[in-house]
């Protein structure tokens, strides 16, 4: 379909959900939901807090929708959202207990055509690390390199959906990848 018509689609919708249409919202949700989900999983790198992130992000976009100006994309003020919701149910968790995160295990690794059995094991150990090292940022360090290097963002977009500024965002992202390139240097993952 026509990018131009998608996204018109899409305002119209927003439009109908700002008018309390609940059925537009839904259909804005159903177009978004696997995109909240990943992100949120690639937040918290738990599947059934991811779900709950995803879930408690559409609330609150229900609840807020009314407040949606359109100086951003609907996705990127749903991206908001979404990480927003990771960051304050992880935190709402880790206050509740403590559970040791098994994230080599959770990620599944890339599938790629490239792959081969030589290097498969460096691969893997290599993203094992990776995972682990990324688990170890703090969650703005983590967030800020998801968002980046993961969903592939722009630096406007992250300030965007971050609610800071664009110089903000590549400070952000510099110094969460300058912490992270240290934890896989020093073999701490």
């Amino acid at each position: 379909m026509d990018p131009d018509r998608v996204q018109a689609r899409e305002r119209l919708l927003v439009e109908r959900a700002r008018a309390g249409d609940q059925e537009a919202f839904a259909e804005l949700v159903r177009s978004h939901q696997d995109d909240m989900y990943t992100l949120a999983f690639r937040l918290t790198a738990d599947r059934d807090l991811a779900a709950d992130v995803a879930q408690e992000a559409m609330i609150r976009a229900w609840r807020g929708i009314g407040g949606f100006r359109g100086d951003a994309s609907f996705s990127t003020w749903l991206y908001r959202i979404t990480a927003n919701t990771a960051w304050t149910l992880r935190a709402r968790r880790r206050r509740r207990a403590w559970l040791p995160l098994e994230l080599a295990e959770r990620v599944p690794a890339p599938q790629t055509p490239e792959s081969h059995p030589e290097t498969a094991g460096d691969t893997e150990d290599l993203r094992r690390r990776l995972v682990t090292a990324l688990a170890r940022l703090p969650a703005g360090a983590r967030q800020v390199v998801v968002l980046k290097d993961v969903e592939g963002m722009s630096h406007v977009e992250i300030a965007a959906a971050l609610g800071i500024t664009t110089t903000a965002a590549k400070v952000r992202l510099h110094r969460a990848r300058l912490r992270l390139r240290r934890l896989l240097e020093e073999g701490g993952t």
